[in-house]
């Protein structure tokens, strides 16, 4: 039982799956939520505290404002990887240490705002960009080091995800402290 309610704080949505086929409707759907994301996300962290959001999601987790600031970081490095793609034949991304990230001076010190402006006009962008992708450059791929091959299509996908889960670490910790939001 610890297991399960471990894993639940960790993946409070679910880790990524998507079993079906990826189509311009999937991929329009996905679109939309990555494009929504950074207004929910000022949404719900505008109503809270420096206090709450110094605190972990979970136990041992990252705190609510860590969350915000790796959520810009992480969508501008798939921001980059996308432009990769698009430019190189499938090249090799580098990745990088996310909890060593997560621990830098930056992520105490910038307040939680100037990550939420920069994941708006991110987004702005990056939406543009999906937006106008043929269906070609949707197979364009680009190695990761450690999952391999990941065309672009299945990577809209997957940082659809990406925030969705950060967004529930929030909503639902907030949830279970009966937090307004």
């Amino acid at each position: 039982m610890e297991n399960h309610h471990l894993y639940r704080l960790k993946y409070p949505i679910g880790e990524f799956v998507f079993d079906g086929q990826i189509n311009r409707a999937v991929i329009h759907r996905w679109i939309d939520e990555i494009e929504q994301l950074p207004g929910n996300l000022r949404f719900v962290v505008s109503k809270l505290s420096e206090e709450q959001l110094d605190t972990p999601y979970r136990s041992g987790g990252w705190t609510l404002r860590q969350v915000v600031h790796h959520i810009g970081d992480s969508h501008l490095n798939s921001y980059i990887r996308f432009k990769w793609a698009l430019t190189e034949d499938t090249p090799t991304i580098k990745a990088y240490f996310e909890d060593r990230w997560a621990e830098l001076r930056d992520y105490q010190l910038v307040p939680v705002t100037v990550s939420l402006d920069f994941i708006a006009s991110l987004h702005k962008k990056w939406v543009i960009l999906l937006r106008a992708l043929s269906d070609a450059d949707l197979q364009r791929e680009f190695i990761h080091p450690e999952s391999g091959e990941t065309p672009l299509a299945k990577n809209i996908g997957i940082y659809a995800w990406h925030g969705n889960h950060h967004l529930a670490h929030i909503t639902s910790l907030c949830a279970r402290k009966s937090w307004q939001i």
